[in-house]
């Protein structure tokens, strides 16, 4: 009922996942990342511990392969389910259960997993690899989104749409972006309205947040509020508007 990618970008060694599905709220359980360390979604009739021990054990340094497997081994429900995940070092595994409901599958390239259930067909994965390679020079999260908005173009869900996700760790145990579109008609589009809205404000203030390195941040808001205006200023400049449903500062 889930199409998903797990990824590594391996320059900055960021993790994200996005997943969409004709399922409420799949945003909740299905991406884990573990920053620096490793990436899981869990999926099908899902088994959220399946997320959060694959995450842990492949962060701690277990290979991601053995780790499916004796997740697999342990669970009566396991031919249910579906998992795919990536550390570190960009290797992947992934394992789906004879079970999971048709199309089902999983694929994986360099530094990038992606598997589904319940899909149109095995063309819905195949245009996501090939849109994450295409999509090559872009940031994680236009990459990410890219390939989700491919695979929903080759039939996505068989059974339609519902929600989507979108969640990108860097190195702080915090998500940098974590955005959710929890029942919504175009889950994606939703998703895109959110990623540019974030660009108004709230990536300039992700930046000043405090890190495991600067316990305090940035406690000095004269940069951010310049970063702000000028941001306003471009998009005015280039007759771009708010997307934004926020109401109207005072």
């Amino acid at each position: 009922m889930t199409f998903s990618i797990v990824a590594r970008d391996p320059v900055s060694g960021q993790f994200g996942v996005a997943v969409a599905s004709r399922f409420f709220a799949v945003g909740a359980l299905v991406p884990h990342i573990r920053p620096g360390r490793a990436a899981v979604a869990t999926q099908a009739f899902i088994s959220p511990f399946w997320g959060i021990e694959a995450a842990d054990r492949v962060a701690a340094g277990e290979a991601p392969g053995p780790v499916l497997a004796d997740l697999a081994a342990r669970d009566a429900g396991a031919e249910n389910r579906q998992i795919h995940a990536i550390d570190a070092d960009g290797r992947t595994a992934q394992f789906t259960g004879g079970k999971c409901v048709d199309w089902a599958g999983h694929m994986a390239g360099e530094n990038v997993s992606v598997a589904g259930n319940m899909l149109a067909g095995p063309q819905v994965l195949a245009a996501m690899l090939a849109a994450w390679r295409d999509a090559a020079a872009l940031p994680l999260p236009e990459r990410l989104l890219a390939s989700m908005e491919a695979a929903e173009a080759a039939g996505g869900d068989k059974r339609g749409r519902q929600s989507a996700a979108l969640r990108i760790h860097r190195a702080e145990v915090y998500p940098w972006i974590d955005l959710r579109a929890d029942d919504h008609p175009d889950p994606l589009a939703e998703l895109r309205r959110l990623w540019d809205v974030a660009h108004e404000r709230f990536l300039h203030f992700a930046e000043n947040m405090p890190t495991a390195a600067n316990f305090s941040g940035t406690t000095d808001r004269t940069d951010l509020d310049r970063r702000i205006i000028e941001e306003e200023r471009r998009r005015a400049a280039d007759g771009i508007p708010s997307r934004s449903f926020a109401t109207p500062l005072v």
